[in-house]
């Protein structure tokens, strides 16, 4: 049987897509993009923050914290809102919220402000997500839906590349004090995206034919079989970004306290990570489609531990290997990332596709933002670095989630 040209060709997956898709895939690319520009930006300033306010490694661990638990309830919310007013409509929502609240991070005046501020940015951070994800896989065939998605998720090492440009280039030249100010206040610019989806970016047919049965509840994912789905979603969710948000939150930070390095030094050490992460959103994609969501979940979860507990725990005379450990690291950490969009909108029926991948996800964000926090606080005891090897044990509970969920690879979606 002749194979078709679209699965041939490293492209075939865009070409699959029809027209209005690919601006809906183009939408959420650059959303997803900005969302992490918007995220890096206090991780990158952590330590100016702490040094303006005179703060505590427990009190920074906080900054983190709350972004990242109010960012599970701009989740819930955006996908309670996703299947009452649309994917779409939702989106942008989300786009203006962040923005905004980043920007006036810039502005805060003393440590309160900035938490409550910050926190108010998660509400659209955690929506973001899940509503551009569900929007581009319900435009894909099952075929191309790992890969699609995950093409999405590789515009978070695209921000994250950009926030420390940025950084590098406006701590260089301007006081530590006023940098991170400045740095907070250019996260205003993702809010010119929602003149772009205002025009032209529509849902998909197979929301917008049963939009009827949508109503948008969450009490639909807790019922039935789809309880037990919830649940164990959640739990992948628990363990995959406690573990992240381990190494996101605090890395900066360990680099320049317990490494001794400078702005320059961090950018490039910054830049291995990145790079891996950035090859990593990609390749897993691919690897989903290939050998199957839950294995490859598997496969990333134990190689993220084990090199993160690398990375931390190597000594000072092996500054050198630590350094390209990070390309690695980056590439594994963000590769278990590349299944979640296909593997969470796969799992749930159209009516529960907004609530469910926005309550399991961002529950996983609100549960693993207490891994920053915690960190912040047994830093006091084992140094920064021996803290983040408690990071390793979220992964340990993503494994330990898969046995409860089937595998999907290959699912249509009704």
């Amino acid at each position: 049987m002749t194979v078709p040209r679209t699965d041939q060709a490293e492209t075939g997956w865009y070409r699959s897509l029809p027209p209005k898709g690919r601006k809906a895939f183009v939408g959420a690319f650059l959303g997803f993009g900005l969302d992490s520009y918007d995220f890096w930006v206090l991780p990158l300033g952590l330590a100016a923050i702490a040094a303006t306010f005179g703060l505590t490694t427990g009190q920074t661990g906080l900054l983190s914290t709350a972004t990242l638990v109010f960012s599970a309830l701009g989740g819930v919310i955006a996908g309670v809102l996703a299947d009452r007013i649309g994917r779409v409509r939702t989106l942008m929502i989300t786009v203006v919220t962040y923005a905004v609240f980043t920007a006036l991070c810039g502005l805060a005046q003393n440590y309160e402000s900035l938490l409550v501020l910050r926190a108010l940015q998660g509400l659209g951070f955690g929506g973001e997500w899940a509503t551009g994800a569900i929007l581009v896989a319900e435009y894909t065939a099952a075929r191309h839906r790992g890969r699609v998605v995950s093409v999405i998720q590789s515009s978070w090492a695209v921000g994250w590349g950009a926030a420390v440009i940025a950084y590098t280039v406006i701590f260089h030249y301007v006081d530590a004090g006023l940098a991170w100010r400045i740095l907070f206040i250019t996260g205003a610019l993702p809010a010119l995206l929602v003149f772009y989806l205002r025009r032209g970016v529509e849902d998909a047919p197979v929301f917008t034919e049963h939009r009827a049965a949508a109503r948008g509840s969450l009490k639909a994912i807790f019922r039935g079989d789809l309880l037990r789905t919830t649940v164990f979603a959640s739990l992948l969710a628990t363990g995959c970004q406690g573990g992240y948000y381990t190494l996101a939150t605090w890395l900066p930070t360990y680099l320049s306290k317990q490494r001794g390095l400078t702005v320059i030094g961090t950018g490039g050490y910054l830049a291995f990570l990145i790079t891996g992460a950035f090859l990593g959103y990609l390749t897993g994609g691919h690897l989903t489609d290939r050998i199957g969501r839950k294995p490859a979940f598997r496969l990333f979860a134990v190689l993220s531990a084990v090199l993160l507990l690398l990375y931390t725990q190597l000594p000072p005379s092996a500054a050198g290997y630590v350094m390209y450990l990070g390309f690695p690291l980056g590439f594994c950490s963000s590769a278990i990332f590349s299944g979640f969009g296909a593997y969470l909108a796969e799992l749930y029926p159209s009516h529960a596709r907004g609530a469910g991948p926005g309550f399991t996800y961002n529950f996983g964000r609100a549960v693993g933002a207490f891994f920053p926090a915690a960190i912040g606080l047994l830093a006091g005891r084992f140094g920064i670095g021996g803290a983040m090897a408690f990071g390793a044990l979220a992964y340990a509970l993503a494994v330990v989630a898969l046995f409860g969920l089937p595998e999907t690879r290959d699912r249509e979606l009704s």
